[in-house]
């Protein structure tokens, strides 16, 4: 892409041309010819919050996200919604499945809903994810939300890229122990009970609270919500408490989020040459060498 058809391609973006957004997002995505060029010309100070939603499998997430868009959109609100899906690490495919639990708002000129696969990323996020943000931020939305996998305790990198993260549970999903061990603990800004109406939701939101209380702290919002999601229930306070945290999160994780960022590029540009299924080809080739040993193999790579 050459600098006028970049240029011409943002502004496009801040006019709020879906079409235009999604083509972007697939060159960075797939990182095709113009990527770094689209990317060297976006403002990275751009202010638009991103609210991240994680948690478990089936807490929810993408009937909560529905909803949300649901009452941000009758506010007026212009929303970019980015639902990650899993990878398959066998065939290396993607059912890219959440967008049919948001299919109500796929007309809506002010929604836009982009899935994007893992693509063998471990952390419940696609490997693009922090571009893509990006490019998002440059089309003028209010809000990005964003959804992830649900892939339990190894999904942290959402609290490396959202402004706020929501954490998503449900009453009855196990030992609760597990739940909020640490580790999960700290993923979440705010944590959003959802399934309310089922047995045990008012003892786990007690017992919640008070694992996350701490003596003498003072903080503005709530940061334990309960919501029937299928209902719409809860949905306005939840996104009240949203409103009233983000100031307070965005000023304590400016850094932290700009430190993750450019963790996360480095480390995926140094390993940018080593291709998933061509090391795997490299492997079954190796391994019919009589005095194979892995170690030294994977070590030439270092």
């Amino acid at each position: 892409m050459s600098s006028p058809v970049v240029q011409s391609a943002l502004q496009k973006l801040k006019e709020g041309d879906f079409r235009t957004l999604s083509r972007c997002i697939s060159i960075v995505e797939n990182d095709l010819e113009g990527s770094l060029a689209i990317l060297s010309s976006l403002s990275t100070n751009n202010p638009t919050p991103v609210i991240g939603f994680t948690g478990p499998p089936g807490a929810g997430k993408s009937t909560l996200l529905d909803g949300l868009i649901s009452h941000l959109s009758k506010q007026g609100k212009k929303i970019g919604v980015i639902a990650v899906d899993p990878t398959s690490p066998f065939n290396m495919g993607s059912l890219l499945g959440d967008r049919v639990r948001m299919s109500r708002h796929f007309n809506e000129g002010n929604v836009f809903i982009r899935s994007l696969a893992t693509r063998g990323s471990l952390g419940g996020l696609s490997s693009k994810i922090i571009e893509v943000c990006d490019v998002m931020k440059a089309a003028a939305f209010d809000y990005i939300l964003v959804e992830t996998v649900g892939v339990g305790q190894s999904e942290v990198e959402i609290a490396g890229l959202a402004d706020c993260t929501i954490l998503v549970l449900v009453p009855e999903a196990g030992d609760e122990i597990q739940q909020i061990k640490s580790g999960i603990m700290e993923i979440g800004d705010l944590f959003v009970i959802n399934k309310a109406d089922r047995p045990g939701a008012d003892t786990f939101r007690k017992n919640l609270f008070e694992n996350l209380r701490h003596p003498g702290e003072k903080i503005p919002y709530e940061r334990v919500l309960k919501t029937v999601a299928s209902q719409e229930e809860g949905i306005a306070a939840l996104w009240e408490n949203v409103l009233k945290a983000l100031p307070l999160i965005q000023q304590t994780k400016k850094e932290f989020l700009l430190l993750e960022k450019a963790y996360r590029l480095i480390r995926d540009h140094r390993m940018k040459d080593i291709q998933r299924l061509q090391l795997d080809q490299q492997l079954k080739e190796k391994q019919k060498e009589k005095n194979f040993n892995f170690y030294q193999w994977v070590a030439t790579y270092y």
